[in-house]
This record gives structure tokens, C-alpha cells and sequence, in this order.
């Protein structure tokens, strides 16, 4: 990173120094008014950088909030049962976040007093370099400089770094030692949630708003006009899967399926059942073709409707009657909540 420091604007201190004041300065004026800036907090830093991995701000902002209402703070996030936790995160997906904010809470709240180390936090379930690095920074004002997919792009395009990198937490782990030169040390937390501020509203992936970007006078590609090109990540190919699903329904709710806690895939979750044993169901006309994608794997989830025997529901635990008085108490993934309501309402 030495190297890009020394071919670019940026190679003596205070030029930095300039950089940090025009970025720190822009943030001071334009930051947005999101919940957990106003009357900050630790447990609510923690909270929404759980929320806002893989997530819009859009769609956390009302989570949130619930979030903060529901459990307020860590002790009592701590005491509660997790099909609560999951409860109150339903519709964002990645329950593995939920759950390792559960845990999470368990550990912070036996800390007497709550550790201001990295390391330690870095050590907590969910925890990795970036969220550590936001938590200290934000919370403790230690002088760790955050690396997500906002800060690569930053970067990568102040510097035209062309490097082609096998995939975004590659990129994060080779460009941290230089987010990590540039950091504002007397106001870290502020100078990292500034850089991805950045990142979010200005330096978009397509379209980047270069001429109002409170630090073009440091980009490279920014003033040659070619930002769209950085970061050179490559493309990850996907994965097609057809999945089978069945809807079963009787005078007063439907059958659902509930993955198995040492499920790899959204374990304790609600969904329209299948089975790889496919005899189980006797499947009558196909009702709808739903697709959604969860990493690389594109599903095409065709639902038909169907019955099954009493004895082949005693056999699989994992099938559960769902009163439809008490459809909306369980915790059903975010797209099938969807399409029940969707199919419910149909005259299929």
C-alpha cells in the first residue's frame, strides 16, 4: 500500500491531513439522520452494523427501531428467548446474524467492565475485522479504520487501483492497511462513518456524483472520468436450483415446515414444505413459480397444491399445523410469508 501512497496526492502528511478535513467536513454537514447517530450508544453501534451487513439502510431503518422498542438494550436482548430474537429480525434475512447478536449479548453483559479491545470483540460470535474496527472506532474512539465493499470502492477509485481481486473481503483485507494509514486519529469513529457515508451517497457503484464529491481533488479516476471501472472485483458465478414446494391446507391454517436447529440454511425458520421424498406429497395442480437468490444460488421455488397423509406428518417432526390465527406469531421467512399471503388471497 506504501507504493500507491508514494505515486499518488497523497504521499505526505499533510496532504492527508487536508483530505481528512475536506471528507470529516462534508460528513459534519451532509451525514444523514439515521436512528442510531441520534443519542448514540454502544449497544445501538452494535445493533445496526449487525443490521446493515449485506442490508440497505432502507430496509433496516424500520427494523430497527422495532428492534430498539422490543429490546432496548443488551441485558434484555440477552434474557430473551430466541425465537423472539428471530421473531423481531423476520423479513431481513441471514438469521445467523440474529442469533450471533443473541449470543453476543450473553457474553457483553457477563464484561465487567465492557472491554474497549479490539481483540476481544473481534473474538464474539459474528464479530469479524470490519465490524470490530466500527464498534471500537465508533463507540471507543480507538483508531481502527473500517474496510467494507463502501471503503474498497473509495479507494480503489482515489487511487485507480486496478488490482483485480477474486472477491470483495479479498479487497477489504488487502486495502484495510491503507484505510488504516488514513484514518483521522482524532476522530476515528467519525472519519470511518464519514469514508462510507462517502461510499453510500456520493461514490456510487454506477453513476458516482464526482463533481460534488467533497474530495475529487484526490481522485484519480474522478477526475479522469473512468470511476465506474474500480473496484475490478470478479464476478462470482451462480448457481441455478429448482426447488419443489407444497401447499397444504386445511379448514383452519396450513401446514409448514420448520428447518431443523442444525440446519445449515435458516435453522428454526418457517416455510411452504418439501421433501426430497417426494411420495410423501400427493401433488395436484402447480399454483405458482416463485424466484428469489440467497448468495450465489438463483432459486426457482415452484409451489403446487397438495395433501399428505397423517402418518407421513407423525414421521417428519419438522412439519408443523399453523392455526391461521397464529400465522403471523411464527417466524416465517420473509419471501414465503409473502407468497402465503399472496396465495391465500388468490383464487387459485
Amino acid at each position: 500500500m506504501n507504493n500507491l501512497l508514494t505515486k499518488h496526492k497523497l504521499d505526505q502528511k499533510s496532504r492527508i491531513v487536508k483530505f481528512q478535513n475536506n471528507l470529516l467536513g462534508w460528513y459534519d454537514k451532509n451525514k444523514r439522520a439515521l436512528p442510531w447517530r441520534t443519542e448514540p450508544s454502544l449497544y445501538k453501534t452494535v445493533v445496526s452494523e449487525f443490521m446493515l451487513q449485506q442490508t440497505r439502510v432502507s430496509t433496516v431503518l424500520p427494523y430497527f427501531r422495532n428492534w430498539i422498542e422490543t429490546f432496548p438494550d443488551f441485558k434484555i436482548l440477552a434474557k430473551s428467548k430466541e425465537e423472539k430474537v428471530l421473531k423481531n429480525w423476520e423479513g431481513l434475512g441471514y438469521y445467523s446474524r440474529a442469533r450471533n447478536l443473541h449470543k453476543l449479548s450473553n457474553i457483553v453483559c457477563s464484561w465487567d467492565p465492557i472491554s474497549k479491545e479490539i481483540k476481544d470483540w473481534q473474538a464474539l460470535p459474528g464479530v469479524g475485522p470490519y465490524i470490530s474496527a466500527a464498534i471500537t472506532s465508533i463507540s471507543f474512539s480507538q483508531s481502527r479504520a473500517v474496510c467494507d465493499g463502501n471503503v474498497v470502492r473509495v479507494l480503489t477509485r482515489i487511487f485507480a487501483n486496478s488490482t483485480k481481486f477474486k472477491d470483495g473481503a479479498t479487497a477489504q483485507k488487502k486495502l484495510q492497511p491503507l484505510a488504516q494509514t488514513l484514518i483521522n486519529g482524532e476522530r476515528p469513529g467519525d472519519y470511518n462513518q464519514a469514508i462510507m457515508e462517502l461510499g453510500a451517497t456520493i461514490c456510487h457503484r454506477q453513476s458516482p456524483l464526482c463533481t460534488i464529491c467533497p474530495v475529487l481533488s484526490f481522485c484519480v479516476t474522478g477526475q479522469r472520468g473512468d470511476s465506474e471501472n474500480f473496484p475490478a472485483i470478479l464476478k462470482k458465478k451462480k448457481v441455478k436450483q429448482n426447488i419443489e414446494r407444497f401447499w397444504i391446507e386445511y379448514p383452519h391454517g396450513l401446514l409448514l415446515q420448520k428447518a431443523e436447529k442444525n440446519s445449515k440454511r435458516m435453522p428454526g425458520i418457517y416455510e411452504l414444505p418439501k421433501s426430497d421424498k417426494f411420495s410423501l406429497f400427493r401433488k395436484r395442480n402447480l399454483i405458482t413459480r416463485k424466484k428469489r437468490t440467497i448468495g450465489l444460488v438463483d432459486y426457482c421455488e415452484s409451489i403446487y397444491k397438495a395433501s399428505i397423509e397423517k402418518k407421513n406428518i407423525e414421521k417428519n417432526g419438522s412439519f408443523k399445523w399453523i392455526q391461521w390465527e397464529n400465522i403471523d406469531k411464527v417466524t416465517i421467512s420473509g419471501p414465503h410469508r409473502k407468497w402465503i399471503k399472496e396465495i391465500r388471497n388468490s383464487n387459485f
